[in-house]
């Protein structure tokens, strides 16, 4: 199932541009475009590289939750009931490949920011951390997206279900600080799951990280899992 999925990634194009060259197009705006609008404290690239990794995770699931309902809705499964293959490797081949998509992207996004004069301050220790995180993050919602392609009635609504974990990273501190932010948006961007994630990346890779935003971010990304495992299995289990 790894291997399939794997091919199926590299043999769609438009996959490959949403995944991995996406993001650094967005990148590329919004620092080159907009940085110097915005005052952090810092140069923007260190500020804004964190929220970019959150992105390029978010922007690669609509691929997975598609193909997940392509498989299910095209008579794909049928065909896997009559040979001998595991039916939780059918869902855990689209995790793992996510996952894997998703650090291609976010190990692209790091390397156009230090083209681009990103300076981060964190030790090795705190490199293992962030890179934890961003595992962490992936495989949940690697899960969730799962279960909303299971979800789903069509490859399109499918896709459109994804839609809300593409717009929440704009909605949070990614690009800029949510303090900043008006009324009404500013809580909700301090109360909704992706800024205490990308606040915590953000603390590690300036070598300063808080406890407080990774127990949060941890519990948030553990509690996506949990949900996306459980509903995709029930689902599963229904459609299959």
């Amino acid at each position: 199932m790894l291997r399939r999925n794997l091919k199926h990634t590299v043999r769609n194009p438009v996959t490959v541009f949403q995944a991995v060259l996406f993001p650094i197009v967005i990148m590329l705006m919004f620092v080159k475009v907009f940085g110097g609008a915005f005052s952090v404290g810092d140069d923007y690239i260190d500020y804004a590289t964190p929220g970019l990794l959150v992105m390029a995770i978010s922007y690669g699931l609509g691929a997975t939750a598609t193909a997940v309902n392509s498989d299910m809705t095209k008579g794909v499964i049928n065909r896997f009931k009559v040979m001998d293959v595991s039916r939780g490797s059918v869902l855990t081949g689209h995790v793992i490949v996510t996952t894997l998509r998703c650090l291609v992207a976010c190990a692209a996004i790091i390397g156009v920011a230090f083209a681009m004069g990103f300076d981060p301050a964190a030790s090795a220790l705190d490199w293992l951390g962030a890179i934890g995180v961003i595992v962490l993050l992936s495989f949940a919602a690697g899960w969730l997206t799962v279960a909303l392609g299971l979800a789903a009635k069509t490859a399109e609504s499918a896709g459109m279900a994804t839609v809300p974990l593409i717009m929440l990273p704009f909605l949070s501190s990614a690009f800029v600080p949510a303090d900043t932010m008006g009324a009404g948006m500013r809580q909700f961007a301090e109360y909704q799951p992706f800024t205490p994630i990308i606040e915590t990346l953000r603390g590690l890779l300036a070598g300063n990280p808080s406890s407080g935003d990774a127990i949060v971010a941890v519990a948030w990304c553990a509690g996506f899992a949990l949900l996306g495992y459980v509903w995709a299995v029930s689902t599963f289990k229904k459609r299959a």
